[in-house]
């Protein structure tokens, strides 16, 4: 691709990733009979993009967050809710949906777009974590500057930029962003990092505090007849 291509390709994908952020089709979809506590399935409207799951599939605990990758609530407990998993990733299954707040959070759902993009290419929670761990680098970045430091991350993955950049303005990831937050509607959510546990929704003194998020997690498993782990201090 020449120099003048090219650039005609990165004006169109910011023309479109713009829509990306100011399009929204949550009263388009009927998610009423829809279990929300259960991993959804890739489907035409999700844009056959299902959810990313982390753990034990399939085990009758389940965590779930809703989360906003510009929310530096949510940039700050990721690292924490990393760790978590990773204790609990023999007993547990952990979901992570998008539900950015647009009116807020400007570059919330372009940041979605970009790590559901990289999912495409099976980097999701590689993305997911950069997104979160270098908020400060483009949370007030706008155009092709934001274009170009979500590929450089892309870049940094081996992934195919091209069409990295291509499928961050696509169809299919808006229907996948715009699904999890009918979902987040559905439970009536306002406010981000939400986490549900077994479809209760936690509150903010639980799931900040690691030892008590563990011990919410460890009522739950007992209640479903699953040993927890031990944690070494």
């Amino acid at each position: 691709m020449n120099k003048i291509s090219w650039t005609i390709f990165t004006v169109l994908i910011v023309g479109v990733l713009a829509l990306l952020v100011i399009s929204s089709k949550n009263t388009e979809l009927d998610v009423s009979k829809i279990n929300t506590n259960t991993v959804q399935a890739a489907n035409s409207q999700n844009g056959n993009i299902g959810d990313h799951t982390k753990g034990k599939s399939g085990s009758k605990v389940t965590l779930i967050e809703y989360g906003d990758y510009r929310c530096p609530g949510c940039g700050e407990i990721n690292p924490t809710i990393e760790a978590i998993v990773d204790i609990y990733k023999d007993q547990i299954q952990f979901i992570f949906r998008n539900f950015p707040l647009t009116s807020i959070h400007e570059n919330a759902k372009s940041a979605a777009g970009a790590v559901e993009a990289a999912g495409l290419q099976g980097k999701y929670w590689e993305m997911h974590d950069k997104i979160y761990a270098s908020q400060s680098d483009w949370e007030n970045l706008s155009g092709n500057d934001l274009i170009n430091i979500f590929s450089s991350y892309a870049s940094n993955f081996n992934l195919d930029t091209t069409k990295f950049k291509t499928d961050i303005a696509s169809t299919a990831v808006n229907d996948k962003i715009t699904y999890d937050q009918a979902l987040g509607n559905k439970l009536k959510l306002n406010s981000t990092p939400t986490f549900c546990l077994n479809e209760t929704k936690l509150e903010p003194a639980v799931w900040s505090d690691k030892t008590k998020l563990e011990s919410a997690l460890n009522d739950e498993l007992s209640k479903a007849g699953i040993t927890p782990p031990t944690i070494s201090e």
